[in-house]
């Protein structure tokens, strides 16, 4: 009977295994949108983060349509990833708009210096404790960035130098757990984050983190995603795999 029960064990266990892998590969775009005012214009930003050591899918960037630009939020890639897989991930998401990077605590891994020559090779715009202003679009648009939080000189007053009441700010930092530091002293309309993967392992309501989540505050979209890879394990539970495609329409 023990032995047998045993048997039973081992396979519910590795059910359980193949299932949660299952989960951690899927491709989710989640689509969210943000109402604002000012000059009529609708503009869509794709976000994907913590990609680590995942190959970007087809299927994925086949939901991925009619965006203007795509912001990467961080971990991008990290020690386990070589080089071809790093420019392959690159080269899929260039192809389909401009793309805009934030450093993740992991990325360095792989040598900064490399990444840096990758993101010149194929135009991707780095962004470390600076911003940028978008002046494609109707209404003035600045993507500001800080750098990894776990580096002393990440600069959140640099992410929105030179900007004003007036400017629509989208704000990146990988880790979330800065926003609250942000918001009292800047109004950016839209923050992104990621690096928590929603706990990436939960048993019900309990997780080492909070599911990630969209949400509205007082007319600020607020981002922090469960992010597209995984860490340490490649298996998710109570807490999938998701990218975003964030749905900016502007009117009067």
């Amino acid at each position: 009977m023990w032995k047998q029960l045993g048997v039973y064990g081992a396979i519910a266990g590795v059910g359980t295994l193949a299932y949660m892998y299952q989960l951690a590969h899927q491709n989710t775009v989640k689509t969210h949108v943000l109402t604002l005012k000012g000059k009529p214009e609708t503009v869509r930003v794709f976000f994907i983060s913590d990609v680590h050591a995942r190959v970007i899918d087809e299927a994925l960037l086949q939901q991925v349509t009619n965006v203007d630009f795509i912001i990467i939020g961080g971990d991008f890639c990290d020690k386990r990833v070589g080089l071809a897989q790093i420019e392959k991930n690159l080269e899929k998401l260039t192809n389909i708009a401009p793309v805009y990077f934030a450093w993740g605590n992991n990325d360095r891994e792989v040598g900064e210096a490399m990444l840096t020559e990758l993101f010149a090779q194929y135009d991707v715009r780095e962004l470390n404790n600076g911003n940028i202003r978008l002046n494609q679009f109707n209404n003035p648009w600045v993507i500001g960035a800080i750098n990894d939080t776990s580096k002393r000189d990440y600069n959140i007053d640099a992410a929105f130098e030179g900007t004003n009441d007036e400017d629509f700010v989208i704000y990146v930092s990988h880790n979330p757990q800065v926003f609250p530091r942000t918001t009292p002293r800047y109004q950016p309309v839209l923050m992104l984050g990621g690096h928590l993967h929603g706990g990436q392992i939960r048993v019900g309501r309990f997780g080492m983190h909070e599911n990630g989540r969209f949400k509205i505050v007082d007319g600020r979209g607020e981002l922090i995603s469960n992010g597209y890879g995984t860490t340490l394990v490649p298996f998710r539970l109570g807490a999938p795999p998701e990218t975003h495609i964030i749905e900016m329409r502007v009117t009067e």
